[in-house]
């Protein structure tokens, strides 16, 4: 027969395990695996949620640098949990049909964005049909970005479309764009790259859009969240507040700006987010 001391041992035995384990449930349940390309929208993004994640809602979150196509196969395969930069519906179209029902789209984060051909103002061509015969100016290149994004697809069936056979498009990295192009102004000289809105380039320097009668780039294009398919069921809390998530291009070129100007994309998120306590709440969940 089991004495009262040992019935209370082991009552107080199964309590203990059973706060021990629920605690390692919930210290799962506050942890974070975000995905970002290293684009500057995405890295504003990206940081701003991690840190209304760590300052707001005491997560741990991670987030894990990669490339355009392994955003998509990261989070169908459940290895994060998602990433706040996919555009839709055109230039990630692909990836996203690949991805199937292993994700979900929540939807935009930002909308009234653009991409396209980009020159600096003082380039006296105004179309992307126009490129072709000014291709000495340009040295033969179309300054790109890394080899996975959308626009570097689009891109190419731009190249085609418009037949623009004396151009050859660069890849590289958003940084190394950028860079060129700050190179190019410098010295007046004619550059092309590809391009998208929101980017802290339009603040820096004079630049535009050239026409494309063709649209080989849609017009509609907007920033979507995306998780992967179980997140609601496992972490409901961390799924509520990426489905808030939303802001406008104003907040995030202000983002842009502060990470330009420190070179420390959670510090500056982190500063914005002091400084805009009601957005940041409408984020929240149970809000």
């Amino acid at each position: 027969m089991m004495t009262l001391r040992k019935l209370f041992t082991w009552i107080l035995t199964g309590f203990f395990t059973a706060m021990c384990l629920a605690g390692g449930v919930f210290a799962e349940a506050k942890k974070a695996e975000i995905a970002y390309v290293e684009w500057s929208s995405a890295t504003a993004a990206s940081h701003m949620v991690k840190a209304v994640l760590q300052e707001k809602m005491d997560y741990d979150c991670t987030l894990r640098s990669v490339t355009a196509p392994v955003l998509w196969q990261a989070t169908a395969g459940g290895n994060v949990d998602g990433f706040v930069c996919a555009w839709l519906p055109s230039l990630h179209r692909d990836y996203y049909a690949k991805a199937g029902e292993n994700v979900v789209d929540l939807g935009p984060n930002l909308e009234g964005t653009k991409v396209g051909l980009v020159v600096p103002d003082y380039v006296t061509i105004d179309s992307i049909g126009q490129i072709n015969e000014n291709a000495e100016k340009f040295n033969g290149r179309i300054i790109g970005i890394d080899p996975g994004a959308g626009i570097m697809s689009a891109t190419k069936d731009a190249i085609k479309i418009y037949k623009l056979d004396n151009m050859k498009l660069s890849a590289g990295s958003g940084a190394m764009m950028t860079s060129i192009l700050g190179d190019k102004i410098d010295k007046k000289q004619w550059v092309v790259v590809t391009g998208w809105t929101p980017h802290w380039k339009f603040a820096k320097w004079d630049l535009k859009y050239l026409k494309d009668p063709r649209k080989i780039f849609d017009g509609s294009e907007a920033i979507h969240t995306v998780v992967r398919a179980n997140l609601e069921k496992d972490k409901p809390e961390l799924a509520n507040f990426l489905d808030n998530f939303y802001w406008e291009t104003g907040d995030i070129n202000e983002v842009m700006a502060l990470i330009q100007k420190s070179g420390e994309p959670y510090k500056s998120a982190v500063k914005w987010i002091n400084e805009n306590p009601e957005k940041v709440d409408s984020w929240l969940p149970g809000e």
